[in-house]
């Protein structure tokens, strides 16, 4: 903590531990983490629920899979095309090309809309092995969503990464880390205080409204809270590519407001009870 006290001059260790050649990232542990704390809730929520045995476990790895695979290929063909086309190895192994040779570097790009997507596409796959109904699938995956991403975005913080832009006062948080002596808004911050928020209010939800579970209810909830808070903050985010500056000065939004307009739409579609809400959910 600085001795200024309306600023902290903020230069955390990405690592978490490191032993001779072995280095655990505190970004990934706290992704695992997050994760984690995602199957806690939904073995939690399947079992308050009754659901059919065998049905819990293929869950967790076709959303492991999905979301880190969605939230990869989002950040490379979405954020930096350019480059993981040209060497699309590195695309799906935590790799990198330097001129020492190849370094395992870890997933240095995740993308939350890619993430998002991946997930929808595997529960869809999910579901169509365990005949599963899919909104009550989602219903329950929305409930526990914001405690992982709450997790994913402190570890963006610990990264000193997705940083806000300057206050222009001596608010904020000093990434010293990325060389900056002057404060900016603690976005990721921000972001982790607001899911870990949703969350609570999801199980709030959940106990006064269980009944609804499996007709889009919470996971239009979800969607429309997460992105519509997403697009809000990007206002105060530097942005994450140089080419998405001239996108700003053009229309006054980046890449990721633009990609959370979509869910945002979607996720008042199922808050309203939309007729495809009502088609493929339990409760018609």
């Amino acid at each position: 903590m600085s001795p200024h006290l309306l600023y902290i001059v903020w230069e955390p260790s990405k690592d978490l531990v490191s032993l001779g050649g072995f280095t655990i990232h505190w970004y990934g542990a706290l992704w695992c983490v997050g994760l984690v704390a995602a199957y806690f809730v939904m073995l939690w929520l399947y079992r308050r629920q009754k659901m059919p045995d065998g049905t819990f476990e293929p869950l967790f790895y076709y959303c492991f899979i999905g979301i880190l695979l969605g939230a990869r290929l989002g950040h490379c063909l979405l954020y930096e095309p350019g480059y993981f086309l040209s060497h699309p190895v590195e695309m799906l192994l935590p790799i990198r090309e330097t001129a020492e040779g190849w370094r395992c570097t870890g997933y240095a790009g995740l993308a939350s809309h890619g993430g998002t997507l991946g997930l929808m596409i595997a529960l869809w796959l999910y579901v169509r092995k365990t005949k599963v109904n899919l909104l009550r699938v989602l219903d329950n995956i929305a409930i526990a969503t914001p405690i992982a991403a709450c997790c994913i975005r402190l570890g963006n913080l610990m990264n000193s990464e997705i940083v806000g832009r300057y206050t222009g006062s001596d608010f904020g948080f000093v990434f010293a880390a990325n060389g900056d002596v002057l404060p900016r808004y603690p976005a990721q911050l921000f972001e982790a205080v607001a899911y870990f928020a949703f969350f609570f209010v999801g199980l709030w939800l959940y106990r006064r409204h269980r009944e609804k579970v499996g007709t889009g209810l919470f996971f239009g909830w979800c969607l429309t809270a997460i992105f519509t808070f997403r697009f809000v903050v990007e206002f105060i985010k530097e942005v994450q590519e140089p080419w998405e500056k001239g996108m700003v000065d053009t229309i006054g939004l980046n890449q990721g407001q633009l990609l959370s307009i979509p869910f945002i739409i979607i996720g008042i579609y199922c808050l309203l009870g939309g007729r495809l809400c009502k088609k493929w959910g339990e409760k018609n």
